[in-house]
């Protein structure tokens, strides 16, 4: 789960360097915007329906901005940071903005990976592993490598 995070971080922090964050604030920003994220995918996968529009939106069926997903990240990004900092409606609304952004190039990084023709669990651990495009890439030699690094053996 942390490699996931640090990709959705690390486009977050790509998105977000030409808006005006205060310093003193632009850790918990970033790292608001990448936990709101991860957080709507977790809460999305987790219920009826979920893998489904995770794939869609991954596949590009679904558009970022149209996503339930964007729109439940837009939602906790603004309840647990923008609200809680108490920003003006000028930065939060910036700030949200960048939320399907990040999404959208979530979704072209984590496609087709093994060249079965579709986004599935496989394409999105290859993805976390490293990218490795081999057909026939092991779903099992990557859930053991990230597996490996969660619990640090």
């Amino acid at each position: 789960m942390s490699q996931l995070s640090d990709l959705i971080l690390k486009q977050v922090t790509a998105s977000a360097g030409k808006v005006e964050i205060p310093s003193n604030i632009k850790s918990t920003v970033l790292s608001g915007l990448s936990d709101s994220i991860l957080g709507s995918l977790t809460q999305t996968a987790t219920k009826a329906g979920g893998i489904e529009q995770i794939k869609s939106l991954l596949t590009g069926k679904t558009q970022a901005a149209s996503s339930p997903i964007t729109s439940l990240a837009t939602n906790l990004f603004s309840s647990n940071v923008i609200s809680k900092l108490g920003l003006d409606s000028k930065l939060g609304s910036t700030l949200s903005g960048l939320v399907p952004v990040v999404v959208s190039k979530l979704s072209t990084i984590i496609k087709d990976q093994d060249g079965d023709g579709d986004v599935d669990i496989n394409d999105i651990l290859i993805t976390l592993k490293g990218g490795n495009s081999q057909k026939g890439a092991s779903l099992l030699g990557a859930a053991t490598s990230i597996l490996g690094g969660i619990l640090k053996k």
